[in-house]
C-alpha cells in the first residue's frame, strides 16, 4: 500500500477520523434543546460530553491492540457499524439515562475506527509519517471548524434529533467508502510470538522503549496545554474580555484557521528538515509565545495581545504534537495501533487535568490559563532534553 496506488486514502481517513469531532462538536448548540426535550437538566446533558470522551479513551485502549492482532479494516467496518446505529439511537431516544448510554456506545464504537488510522498513515507515507499526519490533521481540522455552525444550522430547520440522524448519514456514507476502499496492512501485523504473551503484551513493548517515553511525555504535555486553551477559551475570551458570542466564535475560528495553516507548514517543511528539528523548533515558538501570553496577562495588556500571543502558541503545540505522535509511530512498525491507543489515551487524559486545574487556580483573570499553557510547554521542554540525553 502506497500513496501512489491509493492517491485520496488520506482523504478518507481524515473523514475517518472526523467522527469524532463531529460527534463531539454537533450537538453543542442543541444542549438546552435535548434537556427540555427529554425533560432533565441541563448538567445531565453536558455530563454526556465527558461521558463520551470516557468511553472514547476506553475504547481506544481496547481497540489498539486489536487492530495490531485483527488488522484495521475489520476493525474500521464493526467501529462505523456501531457508530451509525449509535446515532440512529440518539435520534429516536426518549429517556436521558438511555441519551448518556448511546452516547458511551457511540464514543466506544467511534474508537475503533479512529484508531486504526495512524498505523494506515504509517504504511502510506513510511519514512515521511510526520506529513501524512500534517495532512490528515489540516483536513480533520475542518471537522471542528464546520461542526458547530452545522448543528446551528440543522437547529434553524429542524429539532434536535436531526443532528443525530446527519451524524448516522455521514456514517453510512463513511461506511460505504471504508467497505469499498479501505486496503489491509499486510500482515502479520503482530507476530504470533506477541499473540501468545498476551493481548496486552502491546502496550509492555510501547512503555518499554526508552526513546519512545519522552516523546510520549511531550505529546501528553502538550496535549494538556492545549486542552487548557479550549477548557479556558470561552471564559477568557466571553467572560473576561467581555466579547459576544458572534465574536467569540470568530476568534475560535481563527484560532481553528492557525491550526490548519501550521499543519499545512508542517507538512511542506518536515520532509525537508524532519521530524524532530520541526518538533524542536515548534517548542521554541510555543516557549516564546507562552511566555508571552503570560506577560501580557500579567500586565493587562488587552484582548488584541493576547490573540496574537495566542496564535503561534495553538500553532506551534499541533506541529509539536502531530511531529511526536510521528515519531512514536515510526518507532513501532507492529504496534502501531497499541502505540495509537497510548497516545490517544494519554492525550485525553491529559486534558481532563485541565478543567479541575483551571477551576483550583481561577483568580477571575486569564493569569492562570497562561501559566498553566506555559507550565504545560516547558514539561515539553524538559522531556526534550531528556530525549536528547538518552539518544
Amino acid at each position: 500500500m502506497t500513496r501512489e496506488s491509493h492517491p485520496y486514502l488520506i482523504v478518507l481517513l481524515a473523514a475517518v477520523i472526523a467522527t469524532t469531532p463531529l460527534a463531539v462538536d454537533m450537538y453543542l448548540p442543541a444542549m438546552p434543546n435535548i434537556a427540555t426535550d427529554l425533560q432533565t437538566h441541563i448538567g445531565t446533558v453536558q455530563q454526556s460530553l465527558s461521558i463520551f470522551l470516557a468511553a472514547y479513551g476506553i475504547g481506544m485502549l481496547l481497540f489498539g491492540p486489536l487492530a495490531d492482532l485483527l488488522g484495521r479494516r475489520p476493525l474500521a467496518i464493526f467501529g462505523l457499524t456501531g457508530f451509525t446505529l449509535s446515532s440512529i439511537g440518539l435520534a429516536l431516544v426518549q429517556d436521558a439515562q438511555l441519551f448518556l448510554i448511546l452516547r458511551a456506545t457511540q464514543a466506544f464504537c467511534g474508537a475503533a475506527a479512529t484508531v486504526v488510522v495512524p498505523g494506515l498513515v504509517r504504511q502510506l507515507y513510511q519514512e515521511h509519517t510526520a506529513k501524512g499526519m500534517s495532512y490528515l490533521s489540516m483536513m480533520m481540522m475542518l471537522a471542528p471548524l464546520l461542526a458547530p455552525g452545522i448543528g446551528s444550522v440543522v437547529l434553524w430547520f429542524s429539532d434536535w434529533r436531526s443532528i443525530f440522524i446527519l451524524l448516522a448519514l455521514y456514517g453510512v456514507m463513511i461506511f460505504a467508502l471504508v467497505w469499498k476502499w479501505l486496503p489491509e496492512i499486510n500482515k502479520p501485523i503482530a507476530t504470533l510470538e506477541d499473540t501468545d504473551k498476551g493481548f496486552f503484551s502491546g502496550y509492555k513493548i510501547v512503555f518499554s522503549h526508552r526513546q519512545a517515553r519522552p516523546m510520549i511525555m511531550s505529546m501528553m504535555f502538550g496535549s494538556f496545554a492545549f486542552f487548557c486553551f479550549i477548557t479556558a477559551v470561552s471564559f477568557v475570551y466571553i467572560n473576561y474580555f467581555g466579547v459576544s458570542e458572534q465574536t467569540f466564535s470568530l476568534l475560535f475560528g481563527a484560532n481553528v484557521i492557525c491550526l490548519i495553516a501550521a499543519n499545512f507548514i508542517n507538512s511542506r517543511w518536515v520532509t525537508r528538515l524532519g521530524s524532530l528539528r520541526m518538533l524542536r523548533g515548534a517548542l521554541a515558538v510555543a516557549l516564546i509565545s507562552a511566555g508571552t501570553l503570560c506577560a501580557v496577562s500579567y500586565f493587562e495588556l488587552g484582548l488584541i495581545w493576547t490573540v496574537l500571543s495566542i496564535a503561534p502558541l495553538m500553532g506551534a503545540l499541533t506541529i509539536m504534537s502531530t511531529n511526536a505522535d510521528a515519531i512514536v509511530l515510526m518507532k513501532f512498525p507492529h504496534h502501531s495501533g497499541t502505540a495509537t491507543a497510548v497516545t490517544g489515551t494519554l492525550r485525553f487524559g491529559s486534558g481532563a487535568f485541565a478543567g479541575p486545574l483551571l477551576a483550583y487556580f481561577y483568580t477571575g483573570t486569564a493569569m492562570p490559563f497562561a501559566l498553566l499553557m506555559l507550565g504545560g510547554v516547558s514539561a515539553v521542554g524538559i522531556c526534550q532534553l531528556w530525549y536528547w540525553l538518552i539518544e
